[in-house]
């Protein structure tokens, strides 16, 4: 019994009870998507208006503007009024045809660049963007700055999906397993006190892929995986486990941006050890 115990890995220490709930903070990349038959942004948003957990969840999208398969593209503007118009939040992500390395763009590249992405998001929003993520997660001292010039602040993540990729074979086997992993560690994050409690909860954000097709189809199995997860690692979720209202969400996830381009910050799948 000693031997069997031993091999048997310890559960992640539970937060204490004085902790505050969590809610999940979901967020998109790459998107929306040109597709004018079966479109996985319309789906995805479909999904979080009505589902049987929680209706009407908003998320907060960031955008490629002028790519022509997402927000260039006639389809994705007219997905783009929409995110808008049912409360959701609209964050930049690239505003170049293709889905361009940040760092690998010249200075007036880049200035372009954020440019026009700014300007692309005003036009539908009616104010600038305040939240950026660039794209594979790479970003320096060098574009953190041009962030911060153009009023735009960095926003990582607590869990991924994994789903960037998407052509083949772009579902996941271990979806369950993966979140549950990772929100193991936000749970240690937790108990040890280094998780900000915002408006009486602690956001934890989560990034899909507007663009995967997989991910649009089994949007509300994530919804439900996440809610099994949290209670897998022992961490308690608020009534409303998800943002539903724009501006609580972006005052959550404006506190949870990063204000320092050397503060360290755990990047999800490989990229933690590509860039780092």
């Amino acid at each position: 019994m000693a031997l069997l115990s031993a091999c048997v890995s310890a559960p992640p220490p539970l937060p204490s009870p004085g902790s505050a709930p969590i809610r999940f903070l979901l967020s998109f990349d790459d998107g929306p998507s040109g597709s004018e038959g079966l479109n996985p942004t319309r789906q995805i948003l479909d999904a979080l208006s009505d589902n049987p957990i929680q209706p009407g969840i908003k998320a907060l999208f960031f955008i490629q503007t002028r790519a022509p398969y997402a927000g260039g593209s006639a389809q994705g503007q007219a997905l783009l009024r929409r995110q808008q118009k049912n409360g959701h939040l609209l964050g930049f992500h690239s505003a170049t045809p293709r889905h361009s390395n940040h760092r690998f763009l010249s200075p007036a590249e880049l200035e372009q660049s954020l440019r026009h992405g700014v300007a692309d998001l005003s036009a539908v929003s009616g104010k600038p963007p305040r939240l950026v993520r660039p794209p594979f997660w790479n970003y320096d001292q060098r574009t953190f700055a041009a962030y911060q010039a153009h009023g735009l602040h960095l926003l990582l993540t607590d869990l991924s999906a994994n789903d960037g990729k998407t052509w083949g074979i772009n579902g996941s086997l271990r979806r369950r397993s993966s979140l549950r992993e990772q929100l193991a560690l936000i749970a240690t994050q937790i108990q040890a006190g280094r998780m900000p409690v915002v408006e009486g909860v602690i956001p934890v954000i989560v990034t899909f892929h507007d663009l995967n097709t997989y991910t649009a189809r089994h949007m509300q199995e994530y919804l439900q995986i996440l809610l099994d997860v949290a209670v897998d690692v022992g961490l308690a979720t608020d009534a409303k486990p998800f943002y539903d209202q724009r501006r609580p969400l972006e005052r959550a996830a404006l506190k949870r941006s990063l204000s320092d381009p050397l503060q360290y910050a755990r990047l999800p799948g490989i990229w933690n050890w590509l860039w780092n």
